[in-house]
Order: C-alpha cells, then structure tokens, then sequence
C-alpha cells in the first residue's frame, strides 16, 4: 500500500492527478494534498472524500511513497530532490528536469522501459509531446519514422487556470460588445498581451534566439528523448509551429510524418495504430468522422484520423491528433507512469 503525495493539489492538473488516482490500480493507503501556504486549509475531492491542503514544507514526504509534482519548475527543483532523499519515488509534471540527461522523460505507450533507468526522479514529458508521439509510436515501430513537422492548435488550459479564465472573460466581453484587457497571454511575463477569445495566438512560451518558442524547442528535443533517448538525435527531424487556441480544454495537431518505408499505405498505417495502446482511431471521411477536441475532453485516450498520404512525397502523411491535454497530457500520463512502475517492480 502506498502513500501519495500530490504537489500542487489545488490546481488545474493537482485536482485531475487527484481523480486519476481515485480510479488508477494503484493500492493506496493514504493521499496526502499540498500546495502553498495560500491553498493550506482548502479542500480538494479525491473520490468519495474531501481532503485538506497542507502547506509544502521539507518535511512533507516523510513516509511518502511517491510524489506526483504539479506547482512549477522552480518549486519541482526544491523540493523534488528533498523528496527523493525522504525517500519518495517523484514524478514531476513540469519541465524542470525533463532535458537533465540522468532523468527519464517517459510516456509508458512509447519508452516505459526508460523507467528502469531513474534514480528517484521521473520526467512527465510536455503536454504537446505526449499525443504526438502516443500517435506515431506505433508507426514508428513498424515503418520507421525519419521526419515530423507538426503545427499545434493548443488550449488555453495548458497556461493555467487564469488564463482559462482569461479566455471566459474574453468571450464574454465580446458577446457583450465590451472592452477586455488581456493580462496573460501568450505568456504571462513577456511585455506584450493578446487577446484569446476569437483570436489565435502563434506564441506559446518565450521567444529563444533562433526565433522559436521554447514550447516548439520542447517538442522537437523531448521527442527526439523519448524515442531514440537523445534529445540531439540526428536520425529522427522533428520541426513544430505552436499555436495557442480559444479552446478551453483538448489540444490539436496537425502532423506531417516521413516513413521509412515509401511503400508503407494509409490503410497500413491506420492498422498500426488501431487498437495500439492509448490510442482510438476516428478515421472516416465519408461519414464525416475525425476527432475532435470537445469530444476528447475527459478521455484519458490520444485520438488520431484524417490519416492521408502526401501527393508530392514518398513515404510522407498526414495525421490529425486530437487528446486532453489535462489528462493524458498531465495527470494521467504521471498516474500511467505509477502504475507502469509498480507493473515493472520498480517501485
């Protein structure tokens, strides 16, 4: 039996960690909720009970089995290693220590066998990342993968809950023929704000030198990490345009994929990934059917369709992927990796 400890239980992907350990196959004996000292006292629901936050202190994981990290990278670099020396099993949900070369960045579809290697920290890859590669892993195995450009349409969720509130406020305003000044996206920090209600933004994260975001320098390094487990391979070519949407919850991609094998189909293609792990194939055209993300909401499942060949290049296609960036992007894939540990003996 385990004891739990949830890091950032009060928020948007805190209370979800929390459900999906409500449901997971994990043996619990007691989940412990903690955030700051401005949450302490709240409560939080974890299945049938009400749970009180505690204040995040040093000497919260004392008998702490495994710690699920959700409060911000600079929170996740303080006190991940304190927990690991308590002697908590950590897996961090943020991107303190996904690039730290000694740390497994994991999606459990895709590289579980990664976990063997950790020395009590484990990274939950980015949202964006995980779907995109649940999606093409199977791929990847049975065609070989050589080139990903990927364009992401991402919901606001994944900036946080004052962003999501943002988008409300936004669109309401709008609805109402009002003026609403943005204070959050596209990036909380930065001197300029946008509006998100009707209004696409093409920045997600700081800006680097090159000219991309730092979340497309995520998705091209941690892909490369979690299939071929160097996040500077040169046999895999990863590009990535990251959008954020006004959408609340569900992210979207459009990927554009080079196989291996230039004989490989659609049909071929599409039979590797149904029924693979975590993935739901919604692939027909004639009914009008592919995915969508106010039907992913919720699900713990990474959906893929509009699966076409290329019509100017050999062994290239195109996928739409669909998947809730709260569950399988956050929470669930950080319970997935619990319950693949304990499947593994690891912990």
């Amino acid at each position: 039996m385990y004891r739990i400890a949830v890091v950032g239980a009060t928020g948007a992907v805190g209370t979800r960690m929390l459900a999906m350990l409500a449901e997971s196959t994990l043996p619990i004996e007691e989940v412990v909720a903690l955030a700051s000292s401005r949450s302490a006292g709240k409560q939080v629901r974890y299945g049938d009970q009400l749970l009180t936050v505690q204040t995040l202190t040093v000497d919260s994981f004392a008998g702490i089995d495994i710690a699920l990290f959700s409060a911000g990278g600079a929170v996740s670099k303080r006190f991940a290693p304190i927990a690991v020396e308590a002697g908590a099993i950590v897996i961090d949900n943020t991107s303190a220590f996904r690039m730290d070369p000694k740390v497994p960045l994991v999606v459990p579809e895709v590289n579980a066998q990664a976990l063997t290697t950790h020395h009590g920290i484990i990274a939950n890859p980015n949202c964006s990342t995980i779907q995109m590669v649940v999606g093409l892993e199977p791929i990847r195995q049975r065609f070989g993968l050589e080139r990903i450009i990927v364009s992401t349409y991402q919901a606001v969720s994944g900036a946080g809950q004052q962003a999501l509130n943002e988008l409300m406020r936004e669109t309401q305003a709008v609805l109402d023929n009002k003026d609403s000044e943005p204070a959050i996206l596209p990036v909380a920090g930065e001197a300029h704000h946008y509006p998100i209600a009707f209004n696409p933004i093409p920045q997600i994260d700081v800006f680097e030198a090159d000219g991309y975001t730092h979340e497309e320098w995520k998705m091209i390094h941690e892909t490369k990490k979690i299939m071929l487990g160097d996040m500077d391979a040169a046999a895999l070519k990863v590009t990535a345009t990251c959008v954020r949407v006004p959408v609340p919850i569900a992210h979207s991609e459009a990927v554009y994929f080079e196989v291996s094998d230039k004989n490989a189909t659609a049909d071929q293609l599409r039979d590797a990934l149904t029924g693979a792990p975590g993935v739901v194939v919604q692939d027909d055209p004639a009914q009008q059917l592919y995915p969508q993300a106010r039907n992913a909401v919720g699900s713990k499942a990474t959906y893929v369709g509009r699966i076409r060949p290329d019509q100017e290049v050999a062994g290239a296609f195109h996928m739409w992927n669909v998947s809730d960036n709260l569950l399988k992007g956050a929470a669930w894939n950080s319970v997935q990796i619990a319950e693949t540990m304990m499947a593994m003996n690891l912990l």
